[in-house]
C-alpha cells in the first residue's frame, strides 16, 4: 500500500511537472525553459542530500548516470516525436510504452502478482492509454518515422525507471543527484549548440522552475516506491501521470476533458483498487 501511495504521488507530481513545462514552453523555446527547469530540479535534489542522505558508490554512481543519460535522450526524443504529430495518436503510444517495458523486466526479474494484481495490470495500461489520448477529432495516421520515435521515447522513459529501480536501496538520493546532474549537463550542451535557433524570447522562470522542482519530488517518490514495492505496480501506476496533466488543464486552461478520457480515469481508479489488493 505504501507503494502505491508513492506511485501514485509520483504519478502526480509528473502530471503536474509537464503542466507547468507545457506552459512555460508556451512564451518560449523549451530547452530555454529546461535550461531553468533543469537547474532548479538539481538544487531540490541537493536540498534532500542533508535529510535523506547519499552514498556514491560504483553503483549508485553507473545507475544514477544510466538514468540520467536516458531522460535526455527521453526529452530529445519525445519533444521530436509530439513536433511531427499526431499527438493524440503518439501520446498514448509514448506512455504505454514507458509502462510496459518496466513490467516486463520486472516479470523477468521474477515479480509475482495475485489475482487482483493481474486483473488490475491490464486495466492500469488501458488507462494509461485512454487517460493520455490528446485533442481532435479524428486522428490521422502517423508516419513510421513518429511511431519508431515514440516507441524510442517510451522506451527511454522506461529505462530511466528501470535504471533508476536498480539503484542500491541504502544509496539516498546519491542515484537522482548524479542522473539529474547527467541530463543537467546534456540540456545544455544541446542549448549551447543550438543557441542561434532559441529565439530571443525569455522563459517564465517562476513556472519553469516550479516545473523542475516538481519533477525532482515525482523522480524521489518514483524511487521511494519502486524500493518499497513491484516495479511491476509501480511503473503503471507512474505512467498515469497524463491524469494530472488533463486535470490541470481542465481546472486552469478550461481545456475539454474528452468522453475516452473520462473512461480513462475512471478505468484508473477501479485498476488502482485492484492493485491495492496485491
Amino acid at each position: 500500500m505504501i507503494a502505491l501511495l508513492l506511485a501514485l504521488g509520483s504519478s502526480l507530481a509528473y502530471g503536474c511537472a509537464d503542466f507547468l513545462g507545457g506552459l512555460g514552453a508556451r512564451k518560449a523555446h523549451v530547452l530555454r525553459t529546461v535550461m531553468v527547469a533543469a537547474p532548479a530540479s538539481l538544487a531540490v535534489e541537493l536540498l534532500l542530500w542533508p535529510a535523506l542522505g547519499a552514498s556514491f558508490t560504483w553503483a549508485s554512481v553507473g545507475w544514477g548516470a544510466a538514468s540520467g543519460a536516458a531522460s535526455a535522450a527521453a526529452f530529445a526524443l519525445l519533444y521530436k516525436t509530439l513536433a511531427i504529430g499526431p499527438m493524440n495518436v503518439l501520446s498514448p503510444v509514448t506512455a504505454l510504452v514507458s509502462a510496459a517495458l518496466p513490467v516486463a523486466v520486472g516479470l523477468f526479474q521474477g515479480e509475482h502478482l495475485g489475482a487482483a494484481g493481474l486483473a488490475g495490470l491490464p486495466l492500469a495500461l488501458a488507462a494509461v492509454g485512454l487517460v493520455s489520448a490528446g485533442h481532435g477529432a479524428r486522428p490521422s495516421r502517423p508516419s513510421r518515422t513518429a511511431l519508431l520515435l515514440g516507441f524510442g521515447a517510451g522506451a527511454a522513459i522506461a529505462l530511466q525507471l528501470v535504471f533508476l529501480h536498480q539503484t542500491p536501496s541504502d544509496s539516498g538520493v546519491a542515484p537522482l543527484i548524479i542522473g539529474r546532474a547527467v541530463s543537467t549537463a546534456v540540456t545544455l550542451a544541446a542549448a549551447a549548440v543550438m543557441y542561434r535557433r532559441l529565439g530571443a524570447e525569455r522563459p517564465a522562470y517562476g513556472i519553469s522552475a516550479t516545473a523542475g522542482a516538481l519533477d525532482s519530488v515525482a523522480n524521489l517518490l518514483f524511487l521511494l516506491a519502486a524500493r518499497s514495492g513491484d516495479l511491476t505496480v509501480v511503473a503503471v501506476i507512474t505512467a498515469l501521470y497524463p491524469a494530472g496533466t488533463v486535470l490541470l488543464a481542465r481546472s486552469v486552461l478550461a481545456e475539454r476533458i474528452h468522453r475516452s478520457q473520462l473512461v480513462g480515469l475512471g478505468t484508473a481508479a477501479v485498476a488502482v483498487s485492484l492493485l491495492a489488493l496485491t
